[in-house]
């Protein structure tokens, strides 16, 4: 049996169940997105993401350009230097958070908290006086924080989170929040090239008292006049965005409304962690990079091939096994872009988000092990 659906893509990730191009059909193409028609769009997509996700009413939500990272770095830019500042990395995009921080900013009052792949840093290091940004959901470690309970509810300084590929799949604690961002690409399989930033209270408050001493680009401002740009936040998008993402947007929210808003979302995430699960529990070739079960991603499953054999070999030689293993499933039509990212360790990502079919991961299941044998069977012959 093979996958109906063999996307596996941890982004952009693979569409709705169901999804058919007539889904768009009254998208507002041609049509100025600053025109009644193209704001009522915008601001409806903006409401459905309060709706499903849960976001108080006090918190701002903005559509903002160049995905998830642009709404980091807009936020990152816009609110860091009035303190000290706590960079918690534990794979690559976490980590290149750090070197915006230090490299860009040049903040000079920053601190590194980091742990290797697969692992969370030590969260008891993390001083809440100062600022803080991090990654929920580390997309290239399959790790993630199991909850905000390291975070204190009495806080001086910011929490940034990017949170793209954990929105619409892990609940996300608002109150201990202040900055979220994401790409709608991630969870909903949406399109790519839109971010979304959500302010809390506390961060407007933040925007409005202190001015950045370094310049900042058109699209990453979100203050004029010392006030913020409330526009932002009602469907006035800085630059121009597309409507047919919008659309697409819109469709995707209504899906997850559909089957029961974020918990039926996180309910679909957690079913399909279940089925790698069961297929790691009972095999001794493969095994999950996050090494606490408690950390371990919903979404972005990331595994490590622990055969002894392959295990023995050098980095570029192991990196070499797990591409000829995806090359197969690629080769077979049951699973593209399954290889872990470029720049984590060698071994397969596996997106199990909720546009993800459980029925497709039960049918992927047997072919990695097929895959495996495969490939070390060539490897051999090679020996």
């Amino acid at each position: 049996m093979r996958p109906a659906n063999p996307r596996f893509s941890s982004g952009p990730c693979t569409k709705r169940p169901g999804w058919q191009p007539q889904a768009l059909v009254g998208a507002a193409l041609g049509r100025s997105h600053r025109a009644k028609i193209g704001k009522a769009k915008l601001s409806q997509a903006i409401e459905l993401t309060r709706d499903v996700l849960g976001v108080p009413e006090n918190h701002r939500i903005g559509i903002v350009p160049a995905s998830d990272t642009g709404a980091v770095e807009m936020a990152m830019w816009s609110l860091l230097g009035q303190r000290g500042v706590d960079l918690l990395a534990w794979e690559s995009f976490g980590a290149g958070w750090v070197t915006d921080a230090l490299k860009q900013l040049k903040l000079e009052d920053a601190r590194q908290i980091t742990a290797p792949y697969g692992s969370l840093p030590d969260l008891a290091q993390v001083d809440f006086d100062r600022d803080v940004v991090f990654t929920w959901n580390g997309t290239t470690s399959g790790v993630r924080v199991p909850d905000g309970d390291f975070i204190p509810a009495n806080r001086a300084g910011l929490t940034i989170c990017d949170a793209t590929s954990a929105a619409f799949a892990q609940k996300l604690p608002f109150d201990k929040l202040d900055v979220v961002t994401f790409s709608w690409q991630k969870v909903l399989g949406g399109e790519a090239a839109h971010g979304v930033i959500i302010l809390s209270p506390r961060a407007v408050e933040r925007l409005e008292s202190y001015t950045p001493p370094w310049p900042l680009p058109k699209i990453f401002r979100l203050t004029k006049g010392g006030k913020l740009i409330e526009g932002i936040f009602k469907g006035e998008t800085i630059n121009t965005p597309s409507m047919l993402c919008v659309e697409d947007y819109i469709d995707a929210l209504n899906w997850a409304k559909s089957i029961g808003g974020l918990d039926g979302l996180v309910e679909r995430a957690d079913g399909n962690l279940g089925v790698i699960e069961a297929f790691v529990d009972n095999r001794d070739w493969v095994d999950f990079l996050a090494t606490d079960p408690a950390t371990r991603s919903n979404t972005s499953v990331c595994l490590s091939i622990t055969d002894p054999v392959i295990a023995a070999l050098d980095a570029p030689a192991q990196a070499a096994f797990a591409k000829s293993l995806c090359a197969l499933l690629e080769a077979e039509g049951v699973a593209f872009d399954i290889g872990a990212y470029r720049d984590a360790p060698p071994g397969l990502r596996i997106w199990t988000g909720a546009t993800v079919e459980r029925s497709d991961l039960e049918a992927l299941m047997p072919w990695l092990d097929w895959a495996f044998a495969a490939a070390k069977a060539d490897l051999d012959k090679a020996a």
